[in-house]
């Protein structure tokens, strides 16, 4: 009987040790710590795309700005471009040059006076949007990870739950023992990897919605520029047409 209440005593804080974070996943199965070795390196790929996109979106935001009212102060065009140059730091700016670049190459192509005014009209509208939707695609990239994670996070989780209880009831079956004792340390390891599909797909989720809605809405302000700037050198075209 002593024996029996030294072993008991011992298995309890045994327990309890093994409770812990770390305990938890030391104890656990291999698939259950591939299971959350995973969750863990996912959910830190994720902070590290809302980081990155959260502060590039507030720099390409502040970098339109100060386009928009240099674009916006009466000065000329031409001179515009020859300060951004080649390299624009900015989709606003691309998009502003790749216009810019063909209204000149049009301009002095040799012959010109036979070319159509909608024609020329056409192609920088063109130019304009597959710049926008070049700059886009690489503004939108790794999103597609955000929403993956988010959507299949929880269900990678609850196969490392269902994983787990599967062993907790394997040793309830070997060692004909019903006693708490034996079974909480497999729940615990299945409950802790649906805590971190959780803790993985939650922030993903959230991010995924708030970075989508700020992306349409940075692409709608760049749609809205490229159409004003598409009119106002149509404009100038039929003036010196």
């Amino acid at each position: 009987m002593e024996n029996n209440a030294v072993d008991a005593a011992t298995l309890a804080g045994s327990v309890i040790h093994d409770m812990s974070i770390w305990g938890l996943f030391m104890q656990a199965d291999f698939i259950v710590k591939a299971v959350m070795i995973g969750l863990i390196l996912a959910s830190f790929w994720c902070w590290a795309i809302i980081f990155e996109k959260i502060m590039r979106m507030r720099r390409l935001r502040h970098q339109a700005s100060q386009f928009e009212e240099s674009f916006w102060s009466g000065g000329s065009l031409d001179d515009l471009f020859d300060r951004i140059g080649s390299r624009p730091v900015d989709p606003m700016s691309a998009v502003f040059s790749s216009a810019m670049r063909e209204w000149r190459r049009s301009t002095s192509r040799s012959g010109r006076d036979g070319e159509p005014h909608h024609s020329l009209s056409e192609r920088i509208d063109r130019v304009m949007q597959i710049t926008l939707n070049r700059e886009l695609e690489q503004l939108e990239r790794y999103m597609t990870f955000l929403a993956s994670v988010g959507s299949t996070a929880p269900f990678v989780g609850l196969f490392g739950t269902v994983w787990g209880i599967m062993n907790s009831f394997a040793a309830i079956a070997i060692s004909k023992n019903t006693s708490l004792a034996v079974v909480a340390p497999g729940i615990a390891e299945a409950l802790f990897a649906t805590a971190l599909g959780l803790v993985a797909a939650i922030p993903a989720v959230v991010a995924y919605n708030k970075l989508s809605t700020d992306i349409n809405r940075y692409a709608g302000r760049l749609e809205a520029f490229a159409g004003e700037f598409g009119t106002i050198l149509s404009r100038q075209s039929e003036d010196e047409a």
